[in-house]
């Protein structure tokens, strides 16, 4: 692989700014620019930009990585494809039904989500397979012939195929693509013992049917992006992040798009790991806040959470996915008061056009970033390009018309309202990925990043008794970066459901070993050598009778009896961690069999770039500034980060300014920049 020796880029299009991130020799080089509605012009011109300023030549890119927010917008705006489902008789309305879960118990009025594929183009044929894989109804072939004439005369794009039980066997699933292919039914197809192999019939099937419906969407993307990048001189594959925390080609993503509906928050979070691994730190929250939203999300152990249960505007996808919540706090974020004369803020954003006012754009709601404008945190002098001044008596006129003089408050009690409104909904993110899966957050550190993040993760980590912030000295293209640090990774499952007592190490074993030769010749296809290659078993285990089950590792090596009880005794202490007890002498369930193939990025040698060795940290001040804190004007310095020297400790108040970012650092903490660049604040010292 070539990923360790030539330019890399990596490209992050987010809600407000696309981030783009270029390594060459070891030296990092970063740009933002507008996201544009035509996503790939924005991302060519942010390209041109970048190369431009390190005077890199386009085609000598060796490695391009993208995390797309594509298919997330295609669900969030239901702007997908027209598709059809093919299911088992008796089953065409799994997906109108769906669970009987309710999103607020107490709303009688709430509504089920639009099913992705509407009554009229949802079929049936007869057939069916048992839940151990032996076929009871034979697939009524005819039915399937007569079922390709009408969708060769129906205006669709795309077809599903989901059948009862076919986790267990797919032999009718890919008998109907074989029909209709040779019947000319021209789409693109899914199949769910492709697409999610696993069991719970409303899951898969939606989970399919979403595939089916983002594959156009997803090809038609990705097609142009790739003519675009070709064009301007780029010689290289397009690869994409997945949802699950890996890379993949630009091929794969075309195929299952469903895989990619977290890429963007992805990256954020493998930069975020490996930031902190840098720092010799296993366990953090990863906290990006950008432009829109805040992306929150756990790493144990070097590791971050994997879900397989998140909810992707309002549909349940069940695929592999960084565990990742969502919350409409960004520095774009619009606060208002309520018919109830409550301070609210979000989750509707003013985005990057108008912008928040300070953008002096024509926006004329309050935002986040107003706010901590009028609080001093950010300089007005040179917030924006071009050093052009913000107007803030146009910015208090707008506080004091919209919040305060409704709410009876000055300007900046107003203003620190925001912010605090803000930070207990991100305290709440934090607590829903870390208190609510069984984790302590005192016992874990804050990786913040985004424009947005350092400015409030003092501030969230000291109502949350986390010990220590991290601050990358990339934070604010943190996302783009972690794109270049991550792996390719491909994962293989399949449900199958039996006692586990009944579980044979050789029927594990059989199947582990089907999935480390399929993901062994996936990585091979695209160079990745032997040594750089990894595979990660797990099963999914329950206690029979429950509904859902837990991941659990499989140790290394080979599958015998004692790996069974090591297996089972870990499941023992998972559910104890996760739900408060454990029965050992309640019979376990096998549901799930997993596999991760993993091929391992060269991680680069990041050239840091510092002042000498005997700069003070007092050289590196700029000025200082009046800041609120507390209710309080602080006179507070304010440091040119890219000044502050190595291994050396400040006290705050303080403010640290670099490009992409601001950091805010509260009274009595104190800040460490370890050799990496980072800032490493303590919250209590």
């Amino acid at each position: 692989m070539t990923r360790d020796t030539e330019p890399r880029v990596g490209i992050d299009i987010g809600g407000t700014f696309t981030d783009l991130v270029v390594i060459n020799n070891g030296t990092v080089t970063v740009t933002k620019t507008p996201s544009t509605n035509a996503q790939e012009r924005g991302v060519l011109g942010g390209l041109n930009q970048l190369t431009e300023s390190i005077s890199l030549s386009i085609s000598d890119i060796g490695f391009v990585a993208h995390g797309t927010t594509v298919a997330t917008n295609a669900v969030l705006e239901e702007a997908w494809a027209d598709t059809a489902l093919i299911t088992t008789d008796g089953f065409r309305d799994a997906l109108a039904i769906g669970r009987q879960a309710r999103p607020d118990i107490y709303d009688f009025q709430t509504e089920k989500p639009t099913p992705i594929v509407p009554r009229q183009r949802r079929f049936t044929v007869p057939e069916r397979v048992t839940a151990q894989g032996t076929i009871d109804t034979p697939l009524d072939e005819d039915a399937v012939e007569t079922l390709a004439a009408k969708l060769k005369n129906a205006d669709i794009d795309s077809v599903a195929i989901s059948l009862l039980f076919a986790y267990e066997n797919q032999v009718h699933e890919t008998r109907i693509k074989e029909i209709l292919t040779e019947h000319n039914v021209d789409v693109s197809y899914s199949l769910s013992s492709d697409v999610l192999p696993e069991i719970r019939e409303y899951e898969r099937t939606l989970t399919t049917a979403l595939n089916a419906a983002l594959k156009p969407v997803m090809d038609r993307y990705i097609g142009n992006l790739e003519t675009e990048l070709t064009r301007a001189g780029v010689t290289t594959d397009l690869n994409i992040m997945q949802s699950n925390g890996g890379i993949i080609t630009a091929t794969v993503a075309r195929d299952a798009p469903v895989n990619t509906l977290l890429s963007g928050p992805a990256a954020g979070v493998q930069g975020a790991t490996y930031i902190a691994e840098l720092c010799d730190i296993s366990d953090v929250i990863t906290m990006d806040m950008g432009g829109t939203s805040c992306d929150v999300s756990l790493v144990h152990n070097g590791t971050p959470t994997i879900s397989r249960d998140v909810t992707v505007g309002e549909y349940p996808v069940h695929t592999q996915m960084i565990d990742i919540h969502t919350v409409g706090a960004g520095g774009g974020s619009i606060a208002w008061v309520d018919e109830g004369n409550a301070l609210r803020v979000g989750p509707q954003s003013a985005g990057s056009d108008p912008g928040p006012i300070s953008y002096g754009k024509g926006g004329n709601r309050p935002t986040i970033t107003d706010a901590h404008l009028l609080l001093g945190r950010l300089d007005p002098s040179s917030f924006l390009s071009d050093n052009v001044a913000v107007d803030i008596a146009q910015i208090r006129e707008i506080f004091e018309t919209k919040l305060a003089a409704p709410l009876g408050i000055s300007i900046e009690t107003a203003a620190q309202g925001v912010i605090d409104v803000a930070n207990a909904s991100m305290q709440r993110a934090l607590r829903v990925v870390s208190v609510e899966r069984g984790y302590d957050p005192r016992e874990f550190g804050l990786v913040a990043f985004g424009g947005a993040g350092p400015l409030h993760a003092t501030a969230i980590a000291t109502a949350l008794d986390i010990p220590r912030v991290i601050i990358p000295q990339t934070a604010g293209v943190l996302s783009a970066l972690g794109l270049l640090i991550s792996d390719t990774i491909y994962d293989f499952s399949n449900s199958h459901v039996r006692p586990w007592d009944v579980v044979s190490p050789t029927t594990l074993s059989t199947m582990f070993t089907e999935f480390i030769s399929d993901g062994r010749a996936q990585l091979d296809a695209e160079g990745i050598s032997p040594d750089q290659m990894c595979f990660e078993r797990s099963v999914d285990l329950r206690y029979a009778g429950q509904s859902f089950e837990l991941s659990i590792s499989v140790p290394p090596g080979e599958i015998d009896t004692e790996t069974l009880s090591v297996i089972e005794s870990r499941f023992h202490s998972a559910h104890e961690r996760r739900y408060g007890h454990a029965d050992k002498t309640k019979p376990l369930e096998l549901v799930t069999v997993r596999t991760r193939a993993r091929g391992s990025t060269t991680e680069p040698d990041l050239t840091v770039t510092t002042p000498e060795t005997n700069t003070a940290v007092s050289d590196a001040i700029i000025e200082t500034r009046s800041v609120w804190f507390d209710g309080q004007q602080r006179e507070t310095p304010v440091y040119d980060r890219s000044q502050l020297p190595p291994e050396n400790t400040l006290t705050g108040p303080a403010i640290i300014d670099d490009a992409q970012s601001t950091t805010v650092i509260r009274p009595e903490q104190t800040a460490e920049i370890d050799t990496y660049g980072s800032v490493i604040i303590e919250i209590n010292p």
